[in-house]
């Protein structure tokens, strides 16, 4: 009987196929110590019987229908029994010994249960990706932020952010997580359906007193917008309500009405702006 990995690499994908013939053979070259699964939601454009075909390896865990990132993980993870679960997107590049480090990151800080490595620019290898950089925090106005960028523009990596150290939240598009921490607070939020969803689930997790990390000495590329382009609305939308839905969640109600005073000017701002674009 094979020994049960310690850690599983799950793949969250819809539709992703052309992303897939991209990226498995990296993780698999690069993956050694983990099992790998590919959850499929639903996709009707052969994605699952390509894996199937190409990497007998890798389970595949195929929902009857598209439940998102969040019920999506949900539904995946309880089927997975390893001490660390790897939450990945399906348009990211891993590079070499980058799992290692997180292994280690986790097992050598008992405070913490889930760690992000650096989130580099698979278009531009230079610089920072938008989605989690070199770690998540929030700004009073409960605005998500990371190291690496300003607003929209993202910053070269000179080693600035070569540390380990706490953060706020970590990108959902490489997370690594303690399975039964993620189990303990009920896992994802599946009213999020997707985006907000990693940072709600790790400002839960501070609350009953574990922390978030960020390891430098581990660097993966991602794409950004493999499944929704940044174009689309749908991203636009489930940003912003998102964003809210997690601040009416985990505020108190002093914080919230203080924060939403705020806000009311500044999102006006924000729906001008994506209307003059």
């Amino acid at each position: 009987m094979e020994k049960m990995k310690k850690i599983t690499i799950a793949i969250i994908n819809w539709n992703g196929i052309d992303w897939l013939k991209k990226t498995l053979p990296n993780i698999i070259k690069y993956s050694k110590e983990a099992e790998i699964a590919l959850v499929d939601n639903n996709s009707s454009d052969k994605s699952v019987s390509y894996t199937k075909k190409n990497f007998k390896k890798i389970k595949i865990i195929n929902h009857k229908n598209n439940y998102g990132f969040a019920k999506g993980y949900n539904k995946a993870i309880s089927k997975i029994k390893s001490k660390y679960i790897l939450l990945l997107n399906n348009d990211v590049l891993v590079t070499k010994n980058w799992l290692k480090p997180l292994i280690k990151f986790l097992e050598s800080n008992e405070n913490f249960a889930v760690v992000q490595p650096k989130i580099k620019d698979l278009n531009n290898k230079k610089y920072f990706e938008y989605s989690g950089a070199a770690g998540g925090f929030i700004d009073f106005f409960g605005i998500p932020f990371c190291r690496g960028r300003i607003g929209d523009k993202l910053e070269k990596d000179s080693g600035q952010y070569n540390d380990s150290s706490a953060i706020f939240w970590g990108s959902g598009s490489c997370l690594l997580i303690k399975l039964n921490t993620f189990k303990k607070i009920g896992g994802f939020d599946e009213n999020f359906f997707m985006h907000h969803e990693e940072i709600d689930l790790c400002w839960r997790i501070q609350g009953i007193g574990k922390k978030i990390g960020y390891c430098s000495k581990s660097t993966i590329y991602h794409y950004g917008g493999g499944t929704l382009t940044k174009k689309n609305y749908k991203k636009t939308f489930y940003n912003h309500r998102n964003n809210l839905l997690m601040l009416f969640k985990n505020l108190k109600i002093s914080e919230l009405i203080l924060v939403l005073i705020n806000r009311f000017l500044i999102d006006i701002l924000i729906s001008f702006y994506y209307l003059i674009k």
